[in-house]
């Protein structure tokens, strides 16, 4: 099922995420999760028997082990059995995949967590076993010069500029400074950013996310439980995914086709948007994911950092539709845009709209 607006009103109740750091080597992941949960139950006063259904997000390639979701729910403890699935994506298709369920009227409340430990392993050799296995991946193309290629197209093409990027990664970690659970934030000027070495030209290292470890938790509620967990609810009233080829050789780098399909399906220009909530790991992302979503100057991105100051794999994307459905939970916002991202240089896209009202 990859559709649409919702029929049948399910609200975001509850978002909690771990401290986002570099490397956390004190915990494993049932560990790391606890707090977590907890905390996405203790909000709104319930516990584990008052969920129907549980859906996890994550990917045993950063964890080093198989069936590392298996272990993970230690972290709520599923006895007796409940229903429980798991999603080899970012926590945001957990949640599209729980959202689903809800719509169609077999639970009215659903847990949702992810958890990603980037510091275990070599990104660059991990996320290449996403690209094409006959021809793109045997030549072992790094995840940074693919990105670098991307922003290229988009210099060259006259769209943006090294400057560009270097605003993003400015406003970004400056905003980053106001949120407790950011790990890389500071107000550095455009000037100074541009002094930075490249790292692949024309990405200079503010212009890159940081390795994070890191965990996030949804409670989705739909009926009375909705209006009972929450006092603004932060209603989910669109919400689609798509995706573009493998090939990364037929696509147009420069834009995001899946992107915009996504937010029209979901309805994005169905009303005024106050603020989004954009994952893109690299700066020059944010810019292409924007004109995508037809997002003008008026709209406020990223007030939390994004994933320039916090990049938990598995999670980023989650966060951002929590980070959306708490400003509009706090009145912050009436309307929202929550986007996740996978895959090679915006492979695959999801598009959340969330509305206090």
């Amino acid at each position: 099922m990859s559709a649409a607006r919702a029929v049948r009103p399910v609200s975001v109740a509850s978002f909690a995420q771990a401290q986002n750091v570099r490397r956390d080597d004190q915990r494993n992941e049932v560990e790391g999760l606890l707090p977590v949960i907890a905390e996405a139950f203790g909000a709104i006063g319930i516990t584990k028997d008052d969920v129907d259904f549980i859906c996890s997000g994550s990917t045993d390639y950063l964890v080093g082990g198989p069936f590392s979701f298996v272990m993970a729910l230690d972290a709520v403890g599923v006895w007796p059995p409940r229903s429980e699935s798991h999603v080899e994506m970012d926590g945001a298709w957990a949640l599209y995949e729980a959202w689903v369920l809800l719509q169609e009227g077999k639970v009215d409340a659903a847990l949702v967590y992810s958890f990603g430990r980037s510091s275990l392993g070599d990104l660059n050799e991990i996320l290449t076993l996403q690209l094409d296995p006959y021809t793109m991946a045997p030549l072992w193309p790094d995840i940074v010069s693919l990105n670098a290629l991307q922003a290229r197209a988009l210099i060259d093409a006259g769209k943006a500029t090294e400057a560009d990027f270097a605003a993003v990664a400015s406003r970004s970690r400056r905003d980053a400074l106001a949120n407790p659970k950011a790990q890389v934030a500071g107000d550095i000027p455009v000037e100074t950013l541009l002094e930075d070495e490249y790292v692949v030209a024309p990405l200079r290292r503010h212009a890159l996310p940081p390795i994070t470890d890191g965990a996030a938790a949804i409670v989705l509620a739909a009926g009375d439980k909705a209006t009972r967990w929450s006092e603004r609810p932060a209603w989910i009233t669109g919400f689609d995914h798509r995706i573009e080829t493998h090939a990364l050789g037929a696509r147009d780098l420069t834009a995001s086709p899946s992107t915009a399909k996504a937010g029209e399906v979901a309805g994005v220009a169905a009303g005024p948007v106050d603020l989004a909530e954009i994952h893109a790991p690299f700066a020059h992302q944010e810019l292409i994911v924007r004109e995508a979503l037809g997002l003008d100057g008026t709209v406020t991105v990223n007030p939390s950092g994004g994933a320039l100051a916090a990049n938990p794999i598995m999670s980023a994307g989650l966060i951002r539709i929590g980070e959306a459905a708490s400003r509009i939970a706090a009145g912050q916002a009436d309307r929202a845009v929550a986007h996740a991202t996978s895959g090679p240089c915006l492979q695959q896209n999801l598009v959340c709209v969330l509305e206090g009202a």
